[in-house]
């Protein structure tokens, strides 16, 4: 369930061979870059989804962007969540790759779709807006405060054939 190439990013599995790009974001969380990748690996297999690599189109590593399954308050949902590197934020390349992730998600079949943030991380609010998620409750999440913001999807009606009569 790979996202489609955007403009100017591609999505692709993440590696072990990517640690050293993944090293490079703020993930936050206890598991390390390398657990990260692993857990990533795992989710693949578990649910045909997880963050997958964002690149540019011409490969240059931007950061991670895809879907895992979180629990808010007891319930389990699907998440969209993205990390850009540093050097590379407030370009337009987390709202991009997260729209594809959504778009892709509704094609899935995904109902709702939330994403986890942190009260003082306005950029990825501002990330979740603009891809049409609004805030829908604060929780205590990760050992903080979290806002979730979510969505309901409703993929595009498809539409029959005409009948000729």
């Amino acid at each position: 369930m790979l996202p489609a190439p955007t403009t100017r990013l591609r999505f692709r599995a993440m590696t072990s061979s990517d640690l050293p790009d993944i090293a490079t974001l703020e993930l936050g969380g206890s598991r390390g870059p390398a657990g990260w990748i692993d857990w990533n690996q795992d989710n693949y297999e578990r649910h045909g989804f997880g963050l997958w690599v964002i690149e540019t189109r011409d490969g240059g590593f931007v950061g991670d962007c895809g879907l895992t399954v979180q629990e808010v308050a007891g319930e389990r949902f699907v998440e969209v969540g993205w990390h850009v590197r540093s050097s590379l934020q407030r370009q337009g390349y987390a709202t991009e790759a997260a729209q594809a992730v959504r778009t892709a998600a509704a094609a899935a079949g995904v109902e709702h779709l939330i994403a986890i943030i942190r009260p003082d991380n306005i950029a990825s609010q501002r990330v979740a807006t603009k891809i049409g998620l609004a805030l829908e409750r604060e929780v205590h999440k990760g050992g903080g405060p979290a806002l979730v913001f979510g969505a309901d999807l409703h993929p595009e009606p498809r539409l029959e054939p005409a009948q000729s009569v």
